[in-house]
């Protein structure tokens, strides 16, 4: 059943929306299985200031559409979020337009969503639960303002006047954050902290991170917390005589203060993954933690530790060392354990059955007839136990006769036999063994394995504990703990021991031994390593926190109620004082636990801002967590970069934001409307290309290496510099700024923070305060756009607003490595076009990297900010282009260490540029035709050749030739630039390079006013805009205006051929208006080819390139499958009509010619032509407004009735007229009357590859039948015209596929017509009733448009059809012998003698008839021969034009090839397997029409549609993505490319639109 899921609720957070207001809407795209792509699974969207929507979009009729179901836990009905609500929202069923579902976003969060549809498959009534995808709203954090850090001048304003907190305040976006990280305990108490929230505050800061505030363990680490619901005492004077709500009070308004007062917003760190080892709460509640009561597997690890920790305890009394001093007195210790303790343990037992008990107990069972009931489970197994491997019967007997989880340690020997069960299968082995040794052995086959994993297991603990000893007591880098003690064991216990007392008395004592907290390397995060699944406490991989128990929450609140509400209340607590969270160790926090307590957290502070620092060594697990968690950054560190480029690569992947000349926003961006409760409003639609995890960049996180340690102290300044112009949050400890020596001990460490003298600064943090200043106006004003450059040692940062194009350049002389202290190597800077003024420069010196620490406070290294002197930028001439540009040359005193900052703007370019490339677009393309709009779009090399005779399609270096010389032919490479910013792209450079570029699109169209007089004002509009762009755009910037004003004339052109199509496109969906934009790229005009021999007039070219010009243009045939799509349903009645006359004018022999010519030669062979031609003029009629008025209009005939061939220009030509009318009785009569005769010019000069009998043609009726046959073997008359041409492989002057006799689609069009002049003749609306006719006996008689129908009608199925079932051949016209497939139709009735196989070939043509004349047909035949035709003929995009079972079958066409075998040599095969596109509409249109007749549409035509836009979905992704922005005219077998097709064909995008028009009017 499908899901009634209730309708989208008014959107009521656009309450207060004013008309004239802009409504912002983030598209994001789905792909047609209904899953966001790989890179949209993670959607990161803007803090909602004001609120704007989220649209999530489908293509009409993707499989995800069927029935589709949209699920999301964001709130649709404005209640509150909760993870697991999803609320449903059903997918409308219209196809006409992409699905769309709008969200109103008006809050911060994380939400997921997934779509539920029917199954593909008609047959299937199970529903389909696509992947999901997860959106995460920033949060919006308000601050107070400050006032600019720099006069107007760019002069650095001192703290009175620059930085100023504001009493204004503004929501400050994510990037705009700079954090400084404290250790609180450093500051004392918060009595205390006012000198230092002043000097965080006036260095730039934003937001202060701190360590947990909370009570501390014993062993005095912050993240070690004694009481998560009490902060610690010494944070407050008198703190151990205040209740927790009074310490609680005093902390949330020191919070408050920093936020007003200094403009400090406030993160704490949350610790949810363990407690300190003397919490007093785990007294009561020790089952908070894992142990071996709830945790049995835990058990041995237990009992391991506990021998480990009592032979540490007795080495002194065993006379063994103590105090290591080498690795002798290491292994003295190791000895021991491993050849005393462990084997003391049998630790093995753990994980092995014990046999002795087991055989006891089977013996027992053996004689028992209480079991005989009980082994028929593992008697009915199919297995045959005889054959099995040692190995394979071992897991055979674990799977039936052991638990099911019997491989997870608990207590010793916990895998317990059903020995039921084992007596069924020892049974089995049916061996002539005592059945008790038989079962001996068993046992000890699965026991092996378990032996060889504890033999693993064993070596583990015994490596874990050797590398681990001496890590702590020998190794250089080493804590080098000393002797061992009971307070220092050899090892580190990984189980903290509770008190006994009487409070835990009530407790089981194992209960009371709780694992430790830690980390493993390479530890996979989503498992949990305490779980049963894991042995990593017995084998002593865990790198223990012994301070720190690790909380068992289990799956969810039900498992551990205590825990989760006392972690709950720590949350809620928290959230409810401070603006963020950073996660601690949030990579070993099972995720449903982080998942869970910071929805909790979100309750009380929506706007909670959260990041992590994740280990988890994938960027896919990363994103899982960030995705599940709704984490809104994710730290990472500068100093982790080992050189200049790796932390140049650092700076771009996590701090670029956009590239300078970026287009993405800005180019993509779309005008449109979107419907609020009843009214409409504007709307700027962004796409939404995916997202990567928000970064949060640090110089040095607090637990880390200082600059000192990892690299030299001079590297703080650079790399702290580079940090701040990062597009990212950003941030720094207190003793990064400060310039510490060495990491400080967060457990061990008393000390205070140093005071500074009012208004002194030490370290870098007079730097800091102009950069950290300039990061967050930078960010406030939108400074979007950067570029990092790295040139030995070397790093330039620049960044800029996009609009403006002011900014600031950094250049950074990184110290990463100790060195020569010299200025080094940079070439001088340039900057294209743009101006720079310098701000400030400096050199830290270290004076001295001793410890200036006392006893009571922590300082940073003698050091001191040396001022560089002012440097200049020079303005200079480019001596290539003349365009300007400034150079700044680095300073001959400019040591590693050194920066520069320099304000940037570029002089010549105004704001409003980007409004005048983008405006007025609309009217300036409002006046252009159809017609006009071919070379405004379109026009391949060849067309504009011969329309211009001069230059084709532009050409540019390192890309080649562009497709189109229209705007279609740059958008492929505009689009992915655009998508991708990708700046680096040849077309970029090529622009950056010169204006060759913008002054051939706007020059191609002046030279063509003269004969389209509209291009005037495109041309004009186009000018201007690229005049501004060569005389104010600094090179740099050209790829991005040039692509900005060819996007914006694109989209103007393409709106006004909307505007001028029918409704059906214009309403339609993008596949719809993409196919209908082909009909525009194949009619235009070009000087050698025309629908009129005496004047140029736009005419059809069957395809591009191949079919551009002269004779080759345009083809009888493919017009009049092309023009019903192409012209009818896109509205163009008169180039219909055009077409329709010109054909009918060159009426000759009952014919018209395949090739035109311009009605100058036209050429006369193909019989199926006239057919197609009269289908469309009953469509033309019957769709267009007054469109029987065509039967009455008159043409002047290109040759005089009685065939007589004339020249063009001969005064007999043109000299009769007739109407349309005429004209189709004419073709009706010559067929009835015969058609004979010997084409003009017969011989090589007309055709060098056919053989002279091949140009006879020949055309009769057989008047008992009805049916029209024509042609030989010798020629051939049909679209599947190839003519062999290989006189070297022996097909020279044979037709590939001559087709001669009935063709069935000729029969099918021929029916058609008749079916439809019957009416007409009957209404009186046709001045013809039907034909003379000579019958059988030699008689001529009068038929009817009406009798020749009904005989058709008659006569046809038993003609064609080859029934299903072999039983009914005598019904029809059947050779059994010739038959090879059943359920079908013929291809052909009557191919000549010797060939008849040829007409049982399963061939692409039946579905031609069937949709024209459906009445022609069974519903239930015809449904069946269209399973068989989609099973054996459908690929990717086209029909196979042969079944591949057919031994003539030969899929792939290449007409280069001359070789030997004749089935392929030139192309022969060209109908033979080849996958042609067109067919497949027909088929489309037969197939809506039957299966709603006959199949899973009687009853839901909806099923028909899924199934018809399922199929269409591989040519819409096709036209999508085609530079030639079109369907091919055949590709190889199953879809495979052929490089001798036609790229875009008419008739292959033509017959798609039949079928979707089709569906419109269904």
């Amino acid at each position: 059943m499908v899901p009634k899921p209730p309708p989208t609720p008014a959107i009521n957070v656009f309450d207060h929306l004013k008309q004239d207001d802009t409504v912002t809407i983030y598209q994001l795209k789905l792909e047609d299985n209904g899953a966001p792509s790989k890179a949209k699974t993670y959607i990161r969207l803007p803090p909602p200031t004001k609120p704007y929507i989220l649209r999530i979009s489908l293509e009409p009729g993707t499989d995800a559409s069927k029935e589709g179901v949209l699920f999301t836990n964001f709130p649709l009905d404005g209640s509150f979020f909760e993870r697991e609500k999803f609320h449903q929202v059903e997918l409308p069923q219209d196809f006409s337009k992409p699905f769309e579902i709008d969200l109103p976003i008006s809050q911060a969060g994380a939400f997921s969503y997934y779509i539920e549809h029917a199954s593909p498959t008609a047959a299937s009534s199970s529903r389909v639960r696509c992947s999901p995808g997860y959106f995460s709203v920033d949060p919006i954090l308000t601050i107070p303002l400050r006032s600019s850090i720099l006069s107007p001048n760019f002069e650095i304003l001192p703290p009175a006047k620059g930085g100023v907190i504001q009493k204004e305040e503004a929501a400050l976006p994510l990037d705009g954050l700079v954090i400084q990280s404290i250790i609180a305990k450093w500051m004392g108490s918060i009595e205390e902290w006012t000198p230092h929230l002043e000097r965080i505050s006036r260095r730039g800061y934003n937001m202060l991170h701190f360590t947990p505030l909370q009570q501390r363990g014993e062993s005095n680490s912050p993240y070690s917390i004694y009481d998560q619901l009490s902060f610690a005492d010494d944070l407050v004077k008198g703190g151990d005589k205040l209740s927790k709500e009074e310490k609680n009070e005093k902390v949330k308004a020191m919070v408050e203060r920093c936020r007003k007062e200094f403009g400090l917003l406030g993160m704490m760190d949350v610790v949810l993954n363990h407690t300190a080892n003397n919490s007093p709460w785990l007294e009561d509640h020790p089952e908070a933690g894992y142990n071996a009561v709830n945790s049995p597997h835990l058990l041995a690890a237990v009992e391991l530790d506990t021998a480990l920790l009592e032979l540490s305890a007795s080495l002194k009394t065993r006379g063994l060392p103590t105090l290591l001093k080498s690795t002798s007195d290491l292994d003295t210790i190791m000895r021991v354990v491993e050849g005393e303790v462990l084997p003391k343990l049998k630790l093995y037992e753990y994980y092995v059955i014990d046999v002795d008990t087991s055989v006891k107990e089977f013996d027992k069972a053996w004689g028992s007839a209480n079991t005989k009931a009980s082994t028929t489970a593992a008697q009915i197994s199919g297995v045959d136990l005889a054959r099995l491997s040692p190995k394979e019967l071992g897991e055979e007997f674990a799977k039936l006769c052991l638990p099911q989880k019997w491989t997870e340690l608990g207590e010793r020997f916990k895998a317990k036999v059903d020995y039921g069960a084992a007596v069924g299968f020892v049974q089995r082995l049916k061996r002539d063994e005592d059945p008790v040794a038989v079962f001996k052995k068993v046992v000890e086959i699965v026991n092996l394995p378990r032996y060889e994993l504890w033999d693993a297991d064993k070596k583990a603990i015994l490596d874990n504990t050797r590398n681990r000893l001496k890590y702590t007591r020998l190794d250089d880098h080493g804590p080098k703990l000393g002797e061992i003690t009971a307070k220092l064991p050899f090892v580190e216990p990984l189980f903290t021991r509770i008190p006994k007392n009487a409070k835990t008395a009530k407790h089981n004592p194992l209960s009371l031994t709780v694992a430790n907290n830690g980390w493993i390397w390479d530890a996979d995060p989503l498992i949990d390593f305490a779980s049963p699944a894991s042995r990593t406490y017995l084998r002593r991989d865990l790198i223990v926190w012994g301070d720190c128990v690790k909380l068992r929450y289990g799956k969810g609140p039900s498992d551990n109620p205590w825990l989760w509400q006392h972690m709950t209340d720590y949350v809620e607590t928290l959230a409810e004082m401070f603006d963020g969270f950073r996660l601690d160790n949030s990579h070993s926090t099972p995720i449903h636990v982080g998942e869970i307590l910071l929805d909790r957290a979100r309750v009380v502070r929506p706007n909670l801002y959260v990041c992590a620092e994740l280990f988890t060594g994938s960027q896919e697990l990363d994103l899982l967590f960030v995705c599940r968690l709704g984490i809104n950054s994710l730290i990472r560190e500068a100093m982790n970069a080992n050189d200049a480029k790796a932390q140049s690569g650092l700076l771009y992947s996590y701090g670029l934001g956009k590239p300078i000349g970026a287009m993405d926003t800005d180019c993509l961006t779309t005008a449109s409307t979107v419907g609020i409760k009843g009214g409409f409003y504007g709307a700027r639609i962004i796409p939404l290309p995916g997202s990567v995890p928000h970064a949060f960049l640090m110089d040095c996180t607090h637990d880390n290496e200082s600059p000192l340690s990892k690299r030299t102290a001079e590297d703080a300044l650079p790399t702290g510099a580079l940090v701040t112009f990062a597009r990212a949050a950003v941030g720094s400890n207190r003793g990064f700024d400060d310039l510490y020596p060495k990491l400080l001990d967060v457990v061990s460490e008393e000390r205070h923070y140093e005071l500074y003298e009012s208004g002194k600064e030490n370290g870098i943090g007079e730097v800091k305060r102009l950069l950290n200043h300039l990061h967050t106006e930078m960010v406030l004003n939108d400074g979007l756009e950067g570029h990092f450059s790295q040139e030995g040692d070397y790093i330039t940062a620049h960044r800029v607003n996009p609009v403006t194009h002011q900014g600031y350049l950094l250049v950074a002389h990184t110290a990463i490595h100790s060195g020569p202290k010299d200025r080094g190597f940079i070439n001088p800077i340039r900057l294209d076009g743009t101006q720079v003024k310098f701000i400030a420069g400096s050199t830290v010196k270290i004076n001295s990297t001793d410890s200036r620490d006392t006893k009571t406070t922590l300082r940073g290294l003698d050091a001191d900010i040396v001022a560089i002197e002012p440097v200049s930028g020079t303005i200079k001439k480019d001596g290539a282009t003349g365009a300007s540009y400034s150079e700044i040359v680095v300073p001959d005193k400019f040591p590693p260490g050194s920066i520069m900052v320099f304000a940037t703007w570029v002089d010549s370019l105004e704001a409003s540029l980007d409004e005048l490339c983008a405006s007025d677009a609309k009217a300036a393309f409002s006046e252009l035709t159809l017609v006009d709009l071919n070379p405004v779009l379109f026009r391949c090399d060849g067309e504009e050749r011969d329309a211009l005779g001069g230059d084709g399609v532009y050409t540019v270096p390192g890309l080649g030739d562009l497709l189109y010389c229209g705007f279609e032919g740059w958008m492929p490479h505009v689009k992915h630039i655009m998508a991708t910013n990708d700046l680096g792209h040849p077309l970029c450079g090529h622009l950056r390079d010169g204006t060759w570029a913008l002054d051939y699109v706007h020059n191609r169209l002046e030279k063509q006013i003269n004969l389209l007089p509209n291009l005037a004002k495109p041309a004009a509009w186009l000018k201007t805009r690229f005049d501004a762009i060569k005389a104010d755009v600094p090179a740099f910037l050209r790829p991005k205006y040039f692509c900005m004003v060819i996007n914006v004339a694109y989209k103007a052109a393409v709106d006004r051929a909307i505007d001028l199509f029918s409704p059906v496109v214009r309403e339609g969906n993008d596949f719809v208006r993409a196919l209908a934009l082909t009909s525009i790229q194949m009619y235009g005009e070009v000087r050698s080819a025309s629908l009129d021999p005496f004047k140029v007039v736009p005419s059809l070219a069957a395809g591009l390139p191949h079919f551009t010009s002269g004779w080759a243009r345009t083809w009888g045939r493919d017009v009049f499958i092309s023009l019903r799509g192409l012209f009818l349903v896109t509205g163009q009645w008169s180039a219909a009509k055009d077409h329709i006359l010109s054909f009918c004018s060159v009426l000759k022999h009952g014919l018209i010619p395949n090739l035109l010519d311009s009605g100058k030669t036209p050429r006369y062979n193909s019989r199926d032509s006239p057919w197609f031609m009269l289908q469309n003029i009953q469509d033309y009629c019957l769709m267009a407004p007054e469109g029987l008025d065509l039967l009455k209009a008159t043409v002047r005939r290109r040759f005089p009735l009685d065939d007589t061939w004339v020249p063009f220009d001969d005064q007999r030509a043109f000299a009769v007229t007739s109407t349309v009318a005429d004209v189709i009785q004419e073709i009706l009569q010559r067929h009835a009357s015969g058609i004979h005769f010997r084409e003009y010019n017969a011989g090589p000069n007309l055709d060098m590859q056919m053989s002279d009998a091949g140009f006879n043609i020949d055309v009769d009726v057989d008047w008992k039948t009805g049916i029209v046959s024509g042609g030989s073997e010798w020629n051939c008359g049909t679209w599947m015209d190839k003519m062999g041409e290989s006189a070297k492989a022996g097909n020279k002057g044979y037709p590939g596929t001559p087709r001669d006799g009935a063709p069935i689609e000729i029969i099918g069009l021929l029916k058609s017509t008749l079916r439809w002049l019957s009416g007409l003749a009957a209404e009186g609306t046709f001045p013809h009733k039907g034909v003379e006719a000579t019958t059988v006996d030699g008689k001529s008689t009068f038929v009817t448009y009406q009798e020749w129908d009904a005989l058709l009608q008659k006569s046809f199925e038993k003609l064609f059809y080859i029934p299903l079932d072999a039983s009914l051949d005598s019904k029809f016209t059947i050779k059994p012998e010739l038959v090879v497939r059943r359920g079908i139709y013929k291809d052909v009735y009557g191919t000549g003698p010797g060939r008849e196989r040829a007409d049982y070939q399963l061939r692409a043509n039946q579905a031609v008839a069937m949709a024209v004349a459906p009445e022609l047909f069974t519903p239930e035949y015809a449904l069946g021969a269209l399973e068989v035709y989609e099973k054996n003929l459908l690929g990717p995009l086209g029909v196979k034009t042969l079944d591949p079972i057919d031994p003539d079958y030969r899929g792939y066409y290449d007409n280069s090839n001359d070789g030997h075998d004749r089935s392929v040599a030139k192309g022969w095969n060209y109908h033979q397997g080849p996958e042609w596109v067109w067919p497949m509409g027909y088929f489309l249109r037969a197939l809506l029409i039957f299966d709603s007749k006959a199949g899973a549409g009687k009853m839901n035509i909806l099923e028909t549609h899924h199934h018809i836009y399922h199929i269409l979905s591989r040519h819409r992704a096709h036209i999508e993505t085609d530079w030639w922005a079109g369907l091919p005219e055949l590709t190889n077998e199953n879809g495979a490319y052929c490089h001798d097709s036609c790229r875009t064909q008419a008739w292959s995008s033509s017959t798609l639109l039949d079928v979707l028009d089709d569906i419109a009017k269904a």
